[in-house]
């Protein structure tokens, strides 16, 4: 297939790097463009960025020069936005207005009505939002959710079928998914931080739209209808965040059954040959001590969604652990493969 001309706007952040990292090699996208603020505009990238990757920035990168971040200056099919919050509206809407797709990282535009809020193993038919968008042309928005609701959204599929009551969640979030500079090391090392600003909130409602469903004229989602409580740590782990989740059913299967429903479970976009969509999509432990951010968050090219000790719960019907990569499965790697399943379904020419 052809290769589509992707850039990527915030490429100096943090999640701009990630995207850097996970598409210098995609046989699918090109990266033609890096885009940033005025402050980094004109410089080569591997001066403009103060590089945190595990691995070297790509060398036919390194060289390239970062562009400001306004449509003219991008010449592209698509782009991927991991800009910070503050800035990222007022650009990216710049951009689906000059016709060019945006697949976004950030929040600003998460909670409108026409605008898919989309992890394509839960919910791959809100893509019919973006055909109800009036940028002009061609562009649209589409985003992923917050790092800390896509591991545990993900892992509440298979129980689905069920019908959800009640979701209690308490998360252990690694330190990456704070950025650069992040947490100050004063206030992580041997502590956890057991507050972090609108992440309980974002969990709260983002579910909701997330396991809602498709109105009958396809321009917004109908919210889905359970309760859910959400507490939020931040942990000095690097990389994965872990959440315990109890979960109280309509129809609550045995456990039995339960630990057969994840063993088998397969997402419906599991034959569509998406490079970045991993097998299996959930990854289910026997071994109590499992799963480990340490040892799992990169299970599937950070793409796997880890469960474990599923048992019952005397409060509730069950309980598990969940691990999920927070900057790739939760962050750059979900919004690539977002962009994967827009080409597929032909959304992006």
């Amino acid at each position: 297939m052809k290769k589509y001309r992707v850039g990527i706007l915030g490429a100096t952040g943090a999640v701009g790097q990630k995207f850097v990292e996970l598409l210098a090699e995609h046989p699918w996208f090109e990266v033609t463009a890096l885009a940033a603020s005025a402050r980094s505009a004109g410089k080569k990238y591997e001066d403009a960025t103060n590089w945190i990757g595990s691995t070297p920035i790509p060398a036919h990168l390194k060289d390239q020069i970062v562009v400001l971040a306004d449509p003219k200056n991008v010449d592209a099919d698509l782009v991927f936005s991991g800009m910070d919050a503050d800035f990222a509206g007022d650009i990216e809407r710049d951009f689906a207005l000059a016709g060019i797709p945006v697949i976004s990282n950030a929040k600003n535009y998460r909670m409108e009505d026409n605008v898919p809020l989309l992890i394509p193993e839960v919910n791959a038919a809100h893509i019919e939002l973006v055909k109800k968008q009036n940028w002009g042309g061609k562009g649209f928005i589409v985003t992923n959710p917050n790092c800390s609701t896509v591991g545990m959204i993900s892992a509440l599929m298979p129980l689905l079928k069920y019908g959800i009551e009640v979701i209690q969640v308490t998360t252990m979030q690694a330190l990456s998914g704070a950025g650069y500079p992040g947490v100050a090391s004063l206030d992580i090392l041997s502590n956890v931080v057991p507050f972090i600003g609108g992440e309980e909130e974002k969990m709260e409602i983002e579910s909701k739209k997330l396991l809602g469903t498709l109105n009958a004229d396809a321009t917004k989602i109908d919210f889905a209808e359970f309760k859910i409580s959400a507490q939020c740590n931040r942990v000095p782990v690097l990389d994965g965040h872990t959440e315990t989740v109890s979960i109280k059913l309509k129809n609550p299967p045995s456990l039995e059954q339960l630990i057969a429903d994840f063993k088998t479970y397969e997402s419906e976009i599991a034959n569509l040959d998406l490079p970045s969509s991993p097998t299996p999509f959930i990854q289910v432990f026997d071994d109590q001590r499992f799963p480990q951010p340490r040892r799992h968050a990169n299970l599937g090219n950070g793409m796997t969604v880890s469960v474990g000790r599923l048992r019952e719960c005397p409060v509730n019907d069950f309980k598990f652990v969940v691990l999920a990569h927070n900057t790739i499965r939760g962050a750059a790697g979900g919004a690539i493969l977002n962009a994967e399943l827009l080409v597929k379904k032909g959304l992006i020419a």
